[in-house]
């Protein structure tokens, strides 16, 4: 019987998660704030405890923090409420339609003897908004504007108890991302991003902006799409009874290009809301789409009932976001456009502490902190990601010996940020994000 529900539960699981978006809006730059409603409510903290098989998106080695002989299976689901607005002074107001985003993730682990193995799925990070086409967003087009970024991992980690103080631990990371993008532009901006090697011709005047389209209505994957590896490794170790440390570096990855079908994008010109000639329609690729790499260290405190956890990581933006690169090609000819990010690298610190109020019921509060990585002159309300501190907290309660369940809520106060282009046009982006999972253990 035990085993008829484990197979039904992992079955069911897998399907919800298939059957889900892998799109997010951002936090630490693209990034969440925090992986699992165990970590996320101590501020995201999670190299050194035993926070559930979200271990495989944080520090793979505390897997291996799990008892002798247990096996895990965690269902969750997040929600990210983004709040975003633009003011472009005497070009009017946008208000991004984008407030809320889903996200999956499930995950199976068994620790037997020194050896604990398992597979886990979840979102990585993203972003997205959307703008109506009566807002500056649509360069006087009309048309409605959007972006959503969208990148997953399957991941399958392998960790060894080397000892009772020390764990070792690594994974490989299959990637993939998608992505949609309706984009309008003026004439002025489509010919400074138009780089050497175009050879497809644009009309030299009659033509105010250009829109950019690859998109649909699908809310599992986006128009453009690509995959690739990464991987992880990590380790823990007890220090005493009460103080552990743990490291983690995750790779950069190798996802190459993402693409479109042959006729998946168009572009279109425009004289004010009027075409100016039919829409071309071609193949878009977005030229060499990586996730960054990064480095975290952390140390957790643990007594009775208290536990303090701190960790430090930083994410290297600016190998994989210096320019936003797209390649567009229609009958031959080809149209490579660039549009500069000059993304800076991120600190992130997170601090978080656990109180056991009770031996079914935990309380967790805690803080993410982390600089923007956008420079004000590269700003664009398309890819807002520009929200700095957060305010988590959480809560666990077990059900049985053998179930429990957990919920965290993290607030991001609004920020500020005013683009040093014109139109200089302020941005304001706030979130409410929660995430709630189900354990089963077997």
């Amino acid at each position: 019987m035990t085993i008829k529900v484990k197979h039904s539960l992992l079955a069911a699981s897998v399907a919800v998660a298939l059957a889900s978006p892998m799109t997010v809006l951002a936090t630490n730059g693209m990034n969440l704030e925090g992986y699992g409603p165990i970590a996320t409510g101590m501020g995201g903290a999670s190299m050194a405890y035993d926070n559930g098989v979200a271990a495989v998106m944080n520090n793979p080695a505390t897997l291996g923090l799990m008892k002798d002989g247990e096996s895990r299976l965690d269902v969750a689901v997040g929600n990210l409420g983004p709040d975003i607005d633009n003011d472009a002074g005497g070009f009017g107001t946008a208000k991004s339609g984008g407030d809320s985003y889903f996200m999956p993730a499930i995950g199976y682990a068994k620790r037997s003897g020194q050896l604990t193995y398992g597979v886990g799925m979840s979102a990585q990070g993203g972003m997205g908004t959307e703008y109506a086409g009566n807002t500056f967003m649509g360069a006087g087009t009309g048309l409605a504007t959007r972006s959503e970024v969208g990148v997953g991992r399957i991941v399958a980690p392998i960790v060894y108890n080397v000892d009772k103080n020390l764990t070792i631990g690594g994974s490989i990371d299959y990637v993939w991302a998608t992505m949609d993008l309706q984009m309008a532009a003026s004439a002025t901006q489509v010919n400074n991003m138009i780089q050497p090697g175009t050879t497809l011709s644009l009309p030299g005047a009659g033509w105010t902006a250009a829109y950019i389209d690859f998109s649909d209505d699908n809310d599992f994957s986006g128009k453009a799409g690509g995959a690739g590896f990464a991987g992880k490794i990590g380790l823990t170790y007890k220090v005493s009874n009460e103080i552990s440390i743990g490291a983690t570096y995750h790779t950069e990855t190798n996802m190459g290009d993402l693409e479109t079908s042959g006729s998946g994008a168009g572009l279109s010109l425009y004289n004010g809301a009027t075409p100016f000639g039919p829409t071309t329609f071609g193949k878009m690729a977005v030229n060499d789409f990586q996730w960054p790499s990064s480095l975290g260290v952390g140390m957790a405190y643990k007594q009775d009932k208290f536990m303090i956890a701190a960790d430090v990581k930083t994410i290297n933006w600016s190998d994989v976001m210096s320019s936003f690169n797209m390649t567009f090609s229609a009958g031959g000819a080809v149209a490579i456009m660039a549009m500069p990010q000059n993304w800076e690298d991120q600190t992130v610190i997170q601090i978080g502490g656990s109180y056991k109020l009770t031996s079914a019921t935990t309380l967790r509060a805690g803080v993410n902190s982390a600089s923007n990585p956008i420079p004000n002159s590269t700003v664009n309300p398309l890819f807002p990601a520009t929200v700095e501190n957060h305010y988590t907290f959480g809560v666990g309660h077990n059900l049985s010996k053998m179930s429990a369940v957990n919920f965290s809520l993290a607030i991001a106060p609004e920020v500020s940020v005013t683009s040093s282009n014109a139109p200089n046009t302020v941005t304001t982006h706030a979130q409410t994000n929660w995430q709630v999972m189900y354990t089963q253990k077997f």
